[in-house]
């Protein structure tokens, strides 16, 4: 019997990504598997049921009844408890889940007996570059919200010499210089504005620079990143002192993006009234941790707030999604990687080792209990 696998459709109506696309559902059918996917899975990133037919996947209707007899789930999203409980016993399923945040998921795949791996929590480590899909989205991510700078706000982003006088660039200025900020320092750049980028690690100045970008220096003291490369949390005093500096520049930019996050805790609150009471009218804010709280006061998910001073705040969700095509190309090759790192070939079989350096990072149940130490006490 060939190990079945299936990538149901997402039921948020505002999740366009799909986890398969027909390029990665041919690489797996070659691998072995019997892939099948929901009917319309690939509408909203234009990839026709035809397609999937055609790179040898089985299009199927009845979602449940394959969720029930399926030995690998693959989604973006995390799924509902309803659905956990139709999940086969040892089948192992495998999407972002948003631990954290969720104990009772947690405890409902343990109960049912279903593996499961959290792509929030992959190492980022080489090993696990290919897998990293945190990383390929944040990537996007940082780029739409430069785009959809561009598109909102009133000015254009390069200096241009006209006969009627010369335009000066716009100013952006990026708050973190992860993944999602280097992108976007990177498209600012590309499109001609002038750039500058704050990070509370001195490390990335370098990498700011190369991008042609000018970093902010504010001096906090003793900073730096988690072994995951994430910033590690300020204290009251240092955040005060980043506000001030910070303050400075926002009130000089046309566009201010922030993407700071602290993975499974809300996110941190960046830019504050004061601060945007500061900055000119008709400049824009766009917030990508909106999602987790915001990184901006005021700021309200999958709405545009006019502040009383003329400055406008964008905190929509999963920019990501509004380049579906794309986020669901490096998204499905994340997860294809995955499962071709767990395929054993000779058995044609997945193989879950707990020992294995990838999986201690991201597996977190296995045969009916939750693995993970990070998770060890969740109810």
């Amino acid at each position: 019997m060939k190990v079945e696998i299936f990538a149901p459709k997402e039921p948020d109506p505002q999740e366009t990504r799909t986890p398969l696309i027909p390029a990665s559902v041919e690489k797996l059918t070659e691998l072995g598997l019997k892939v099948q996917v929901e009917a319309g899975l690939g509408h909203a990133s234009d990839y026709s049921d035809s397609d999937y037919t055609a790179a040898g996947a089985a299009v199927v209707t009845d979602r449940e009844e394959v969720l029930s007899r399926a030995d690998l789930i693959v989604r973006v999203r995390k799924p509902s408890l309803d659905e956990v409980s139709r999940l086969k016993k040892g089948s192992l399923h495998v999407s972002f889940l948003d631990p954290f945040n969720e104990p009772e998921l947690l405890k409902a795949l343990t109960e049912v007996g279903v593996s499961a791996i959290s792509l929030e929590m992959m190492p980022r480590t080489t090993l696990a570059q290919n897998m990293d899909a945190l990383s390929s989205q944040a990537n996007l991510a940082g780029y739409y919200a430069v785009i959809l700078a561009a598109q909102r706000m009133h000015k254009i982003l390069p200096m241009m010499m006209t006969p009627a006088g010369t335009l000066p660039p716009a100013r952006f200025f990026i708050v973190g210089v992860g993944v999602a900020g280097l992108q976007a320092i990177a498209t600012a750049k590309r499109l001609g504005a002038r750039v500058e980028a704050f990070d509370t690690r001195p490390v990335v100045e370098e990498q700011v620079q190369s991008l042609g970008a000018r970093f902010v220096k504010i001096d906090l003291g003793d900073t730096g990143q988690t072994a995951q490369g994430y910033a590690k949390e300020l204290t009251p005093k240092q955040v005060e002192k980043q506000r001030e500096g910070m303050a400075r520049v926002c009130a000089q930019s046309d566009v201010v993006i922030t993407t700071a996050k602290l993975f499974g805790r809300k996110a941190p609150l960046i830019i504050t009234e004061d601060m945007v009471a500061q900055m000119k009218p008709s400049s824009l804010i766009v917030d990508l941790a909106a999602e987790s709280g915001g990184n901006v006061a005021g700021v309200e998910l999958d709405k545009e707030v006019l502040t009383p001073n003329g400055v406008r705040i964008l905190g929509l969700s999963n920019l990501e999604g509004r380049v579906s095509h794309h986020s669901s190309q490096v998204y499905s090759a994340n997860l294809s990687h995955l499962i071709e790192y767990l395929w054993n070939k000779d058995t044609q079989t997945l193989h879950i080792d707990r020992e294995d350096e990838i999986l201690k990072g991201c597996l977190l149940t296995h045969q009916g209990a939750i693995v993970h130490p990070q998770f060890l006490r969740s109810p």
